[in-house]
């Protein structure tokens, strides 16, 4: 094999969020459609929720580009932003950096105990910008069920319950990703108030389905159960994968917990 037929890659995860991760610093660019759908088969590829691209920018300390396992592109990922800064901040002993995305530069801290903490930006509210189909009260989408519509970089819409486990989030997740009043289709949250500022969610992910957790969704559902009263400003939510912190500040949203690079590898293209 020539070194062009050769695409290194890292496996990372955070909360058992999967992510294949390819540095295109400084080589030519070789990820497209196609190659994040070969990879993102589980049974002939790598495998993962989404694909994350590394390249450079001179704004910030690397720009990331994501696929969805569909070969779709997304413009957020929250828990691969946190496992990406992790990564660079080991590699270069620092313990905060900025990551370019489609949501702008973001910042990343160290925030001990084996934690990151990146801010994904402050919340979209307006229906236009979002974006959905149609001018609607975004705290009460007119939807069985009347969800929260946030943008975090993808649209979401997020549903508060009495039991997020007993939802039936393959069939729910799959119709609601789909809705007319969703342009670009939607990330779909249920989530059930636990404790004070604590929260349970189970996820469904445009372009991906059912993931045991999400970064840019935690977010939008906090920002969500804010807003509705639901919740403070400072949460605690469990995933089926573990658990994250967001805080929604006067500088935008944080995202705290832990990451995980699994292995390295090389894919044949």
């Amino acid at each position: 094999m020539n070194d062009s037929s050769n695409l290194p890659f890292m496996k990372m995860h955070g909360l058992g969020n999967d992510f294949v991760v390819v540095d295109e610093r400084g080589i030519t660019p070789r990820v497209d459609a196609a190659v994040a759908i070969a990879l993102a088969d589980r049974h002939r590829g790598v495998g993962f929720d989404q694909l994350a691209v590394m390249s450079k920018t001179p704004d910030a300390d690397v720009h990331l580009t994501f696929w969805n396992s569909d070969g779709s592109q997304a413009g957020a990922c929250g828990n691969a932003t946190r496992c990406i800064a992790r990564h660079l901040m080991d590699e270069s002993g620092a313990t905060s950096l900025s990551l370019e995305t489609e949501r702008g530069v973001l910042q990343a801290l160290d925030a001990g105990d084996g934690l990151t903490s990146v801010n994904m930006g402050q919340p979209v509210l307006a229906w236009q910008d979002i974006p959905l189909a149609r001018d609607v009260d975004t705290l009460a989408l007119p939807i069985d069920g009347t969800p929260t519509a946030t943008g975090m970089g993808n649209p979401h819409c997020t549903f508060f319950v009495d039991d997020a486990g007993a939802i039936d989030l393959a069939q729910q997740g799959a119709a609601l990703e789909h809705h007319p009043l969703f342009p670009q289709r939607t990330n779909v949250q249920f989530a059930s108030l636990v404790a004070e500022n604590h929260l349970r969610m189970r996820v469904w992910e445009r372009g991906v389905g059912i993931t045991l957790a999400s970064g840019s969704s935690s977010c939008a559902t906090a920002v969500a159960a804010a807003r509705r009263g639901i919740t403070g400003r400072d949460v605690q939510i469990d995933l089926d994968g573990g658990t994250l912190h967001v805080s929604w500040r006067d500088d935008g949203v944080w995202m705290t917990g832990p990451t995980a690079h699994v292995f390295d590898g090389v894919w044949r293209l």
